[in-house]
């Protein structure tokens, strides 16, 4: 079965076919779950420079210039495929506009959530704590993001992985 995301958020996938197999459900069962994890589970990332997009092959060289220039940062969902989300000029604007998104699909429920980073383990442990006091948490971790995805995006990158509990 295809995920049809990335980072953490494929754990989340795995973890609820995982639970309904341990609780004994059949084949069929174990896939609803996950299919159904699949469709409430949430990922987005602020970059920290655009020019890891244009390294990825994802913007012209010209455009990377120009974000590089005006210092843009963009933000990323993963959901089938990445999906640009916006972009902001400064960290601290990147990191509430995240927060903002996530607000908008967790609302008041209780979250689960998975803070990632890029060789930023300081910052991202800056927005695991906010996370934490903004957001009713039934889990919160902090994770790296896979080599592959550091590549991709770059030193710097933040994210989030999360979905809201029913």
């Amino acid at each position: 079965m295809d995920s049809h995301t990335a980072t953490p958020a494929e754990g989340f996938v795995a973890l609820a076919a995982a639970h309904a197999a341990r609780e004994e459900k059949d084949m069929p069962e174990v896939i609803s779950a996950a299919l159904e994890m699949r469709e409430r589970v949430n990922v987005i990332a602020l970059l920290d420079t655009i020019k890891h997009v244009y390294r990825s092959g994802r913007i012209p060289k010209i455009a990377a210039k120009f974000g590089s220039i005006l210092n843009i940062r963009p933000i990323f969902t993963v959901s089938d495929t990445i999906h640009f989300a916006g972009i902001v000029r400064n960290r601290k604007r990147g990191i509430d506009r995240i927060l903002q998104v996530m607000r908008e699909k967790v609302g008041n429920k209780v979250a689960h959530v998975a803070v990632m980073h890029a060789y930023a383990p300081e910052e991202a442990e800056k927005l695991k704590e906010r996370v934490a006091a903004e957001f009713k948490c039934a889990e919160l971790w902090l994770t790296e993001f896979s080599p592959l995805m550091g590549y991709a995006c770059g030193t710097g990158t933040l994210g989030l992985a999360f979905y809201a509990e029913d």
